[in-house]
């Protein structure tokens, strides 16, 4: 855990620890985010990061955007997914890419969960979970 990757955008940089190697999931706890949706965080540097996201019928994983390229598998459940003006109904063994900046979010039709992949690590979801001290939010 002594490697040390910057992460970056155009308005500013932070230092993001690199993580232990493996991650059990009955030793890693879960987060609320929102009614009826959980986080768990896996493994990341500041190059990349993991995160399972749980969802029960009625969830919402709000329309937001950010800089970070993201790939999602659908690991169960069903979900109403709106990348950019598209929806789609996705479903256990789907998967999707969100382009950095392009607004996304999802409303969960039948529980399940999601992981996802971002290139470079979250700050923001990093620091509401207490992982790193520092963080500036510079994307409206």
């Amino acid at each position: 855990m002594t490697a040390k990757v910057v992460s970056t955008d155009k308005h500013f940089s932070i230092m993001i620890p690199a993580t232990k190697e493996f991650f059990f999931k009955d030793d890693t706890p879960w987060e609320k985010v929102a009614e009826g949706l959980e986080r768990q965080i896996h493994g990341y540097d500041g190059k990349i990061m993991m995160v399972v996201a749980k969802f029960d019928t009625g969830a919402i994983g709000q329309m937001h955007n950010h800089y970070h390229s993201q790939i999602t598998y659908v690991e169960s459940g069903e979900f109403e997914m709106t990348i950019g003006e598209e929806v789609k109904t996705i479903k256990g063994g789907d998967s999707f890419y969100i382009p950095p900046y392009v607004m996304h979010g999802c409303v969960c039709t039948k529980p399940g969960a999601l992981i996802d992949v971002f290139s470079p690590a979250r700050e923001d979801i990093l620091a509401d979970a207490g992982h790193i001290k520092e963080y500036r939010n510079t994307v409206a």
